[in-house]
């Protein structure tokens, strides 16, 4: 952990612009007057890191130097006592930005020299003549050529995740829709846009829960106030991008962060899904500052914009308190880095001197515990803050640090391609999380599926067993048979060959008891209809959450209103076929046929009453002669054709039922897409794309 410790006066603390005010008052800092007097030097433990810093790469970047009086451990000196070249620039840079500071009447002065200096750059590379080694322009080398491989990979990802629905509402749901939206805007917003670009500029985003001081420390990075400072929260509403004027142009194109629109400044009134940029000349060319509403802000719509920044940088800077660093949301926002593998930095802020030992160890053991032992952290004394900005001195270690990142190329493009690489990795995981949620949507749905087609299976079987057991022959239909059959209608509607001048039109009876036995078919289907209604509605509520909500759906718990007219035509429809089948296939004997002819109609009434169960063994008492129209139809017919012709009848009654059935259901299946869930399918397109993925890299 590299720190600003220094023997310096404590100026007290403050988080607004003038004069100071405290910003931790809980921690209070050692007394002004009596380290002014050297009462209270400063320990050895206070001038030594606890945290080793890792290496962003050990085989290609050099260790940040040591200023005299600072030892960390973990970190030697050269053998030869050299400095590397960069870090020598850095630590000039930082040295110069304090001069500017402490003497800002020579800001002008230094600023024309910059101006003749970059002149006589310019004429000199006109001349074709070679750069000092010191005053090299640095440019940003092209990326390599992405693999067509890799691009189709990509686009299949995103149109693979976009085509997601979680629509019903089961445990999980809500996080496999945020999970959803993450990746799409990872993917829209870092991921595709750095595969096919440089890694220069490199976008470091400042996270931290609320009060942390992120603003703050942007400020004093840049120079000036970019970001909006104060003690009201939260304070950062709108994103804010600063970098170097040389590069505003290429994050004015939007090709990271593609999906945000650009503001020149912040507004009260700025709409979602902007971001505020800015640019500044203290910062150095090729990197940019995100400042991000807090990770815990009581504003949600915060909340989603901070995860969605630090989705789309390349570095994270997380910035955290001496009196907030063991908070819940600091760790939460630790465990989403590890599981992006996501270059980390970590800036502990406001550490007064009396326990700063305490706590920079106890933090150190925190972190060691959680797998983060090597991350590089910086201390921030707990000091005064002007204009938004804490003194130049504090921030002096992050700003070299940002320096060298600038100007060594290969570390710049190790820390991004190894972001980059974990982002990939962790949709392994994240991927494969979202099938299974969509899984169990699709699972879900079958199951609610299923209980439709149970209901109207089980509603199709009573009317099969009803058309079988001689039930429907009570009431009307049975007092019309009986009057049809007892009062000679029946044989009169048998002729004797003899004397016969042609067929005679079916009686009155005929009528009314073809009428009577379609009313009772159509009240068996219908009262069938219903019971399958409820069912399903009764089998969908014992479904928590999802089922209820579809359960409530207006109308699902009754029939369809036109389903009254829809079995009409279709009983009639049954009844004209059965009447088509006894006159295309009732074949008289031809014993029978030269002595008597019979009505078709009639017969054709006769059949649908031994088929409903009149013949039935369980058939009402006194429903007149017995089995007479089963004896009489083996008569006039013959057995195998009898047989044949009443094994079409039922299983077209059968079919006309389930047909009807069928666009009943269809009420149910529209009530299940609407709650947007997948097809079966989606998820094997998921682990496809994600194999895809895989293999493209």
């Amino acid at each position: 952990m590299r720190s600003a410790a220094r023997n310096t006066p404590d100026h007290g603390t403050g988080a607004g612009s003038g004069d100071a005010v405290t910003e931790e008052p809980d921690i209070a800092g050692p007394d002004l007057a009596d380290r002014d007097a050297g009462e209270h030097p400063e320990s050895p433990g206070e001038q030594t890191v606890a945290f080793r810093p890792i290496r962003d790469d050990e085989d290609m970047i050099e260790d940040a130097p040591v200023r005299p009086g600072e030892e960390c451990e973990g970190e030697p000196a050269d053998a030869d006592g050299e400095q590397d070249p960069a870090d020598a620039a850095a630590a000039e840079a930082a040295q110069d930005a304090q001069s500017l500071e402490d003497d800002p009447e020579g800001a002008e002065d230094a600023e024309h020299a910059d101006d003749a200096e970059g002149m006589e750059d310019i004429e000199r590379a006109e001349d074709g003549e070679d750069e000092p080694d010191g005053d090299r322009v640095r440019s940003f080398p092209m990326p390599e050529p992405v693999s067509a491989a890799l691009t189709e990979a990509l686009n299949q990802l995103r149109t693979a995740v976009k085509g997601l629905h979680f629509g019903l509402d089961v445990p999980g749901s809500e996080e496999a829709r945020k999970a959803q939206a993450s990746v799409l805007a990872q993917l829209d917003d870092y991921v595709i846009p750095r595969v096919h670009m440089s890694t220069a500029p490199a976008l470091i985003v400042v996270a931290g829960s609320t009060g942390a001081g992120k603003s703050t420390i942007v400020n004093s990075l840049a120079g000036g106030k970019v970001s909006a400072t104060g003690v009201r929260r939260p304070t950062t509403a709108t994103p804010v991008i600063v970098c170097h004027p040389d590069d505003h142009e290429w994050y004015a194109r939007g090709d990271l962060l593609g999906g945000l629109s650009r503001l020149d400044e912040p507004t009260r009134d700025a709409p979602p899904g902007s971001v505020v940029l800015t640019s500044s000349p203290s910062l150095p060319r090729g990197l940019a500052l995100l400042d991000t509403p807090d990770i815990d802000s009581v504003v949600e719509e915060h909340h989603e914009i901070a995860h969605r920044m630090l989705d789309a940088a390349d570095l994270w800077v997380f910035v955290t308190t001496a009196s907030r660093y063991a908070d819940a949301p600091s760790w939460g926002l630790l465990r989403r880095a590890k599981e992006r593998g996501a270059r980390l930095v970590i800036v502990l802020s406001r550490v007064p001197h009396r326990s700063r030992e305490v706590v920079v160890k106890h933090f150190g053991r925190m972190l060691k515990e959680y797998g983060l032992g090597e991350v590089e952290c910086f201390v921030i004394n707990e000091t005064s803050v002007r204009d938004g900005r804490l003194p130049e001195i504090e921030i002096a270690d992050l700003r070299i640090w940002m320096s060298a990142l600038s100007a060594d190329d290969e570390r710049r493009e190790a820390a991004v391609k190894s972001t980059l690489n974990g982002v990939l990795n962790s949709f392994r995981t994240r991927l494969p999380a979202l099938a299974r949620h969509l899984e169990t949507q699709v699972a879900l749905r079958a199951d609610l599926r299923s209980d439709v087609d149970a209901a109207y299976m089980g509603a199709l079987t009573r009317i099969d067993e009803a058309t079988r057991d001689g039930s429907l022959l009570r009431g009307e239909v049975l007092a019309r048979w009986q009057d049809f059959a007892g009062t000679g209608d029946l044989m009169r509607t048998l002729q004797l060959r003899r004397g016969a001048k042609g067929h005679q039109q079916g009686p009155e009876r005929v009528r009314g008891l073809k009428a009577a036995l379609r009313a009772g078919l159509e009240a068996l289907v219908n009262s069938a209809v219903q019971q399958a209604a409820e069912e399903v509605v009764a089998r969908w509520r014992q479904r928590a959450g999802a089922g209820d909500r579809l359960a409530a759906t207006p109308g699902l718990g009754r029939p369809a209103e036109e389903i009254a007219r829809r079995t009409t035509r279709t009983i009639t429809a049954w009844q004209d076929h059965v009447t088509e089948l006894i006159r295309t296939e009732g074949v008289t004997k031809r014993s029978v046929a030269k002595l008597i002819s019979f009505d078709v109609e009639s017969l054709s009434l006769i059949f649908m009453i031994g088929l409903l169960g009149y013949g039935a063994t369980d058939a009402p008492a006194g429903a007149g002669a017995g089995a007479l129209p089963q004896r009489l139809l083996r008569g006039l017919l013959g057995a195998e054709s009898l047989r044949n012709i009443s094994a079409k009848a039922r299983s077209d009654l059968r079919a006309r039922v389930g047909l009807l059935f069928d666009e009943e259901t269809l009420r149910y299946v529209d009530a299940l897409d609407s709650a947007g869930i997948p097809d079966e399918a989606a998820a094997t397109r998921l682990y496809q794309a994600t194999y895809n993925l895989e293999v493209a890299r």
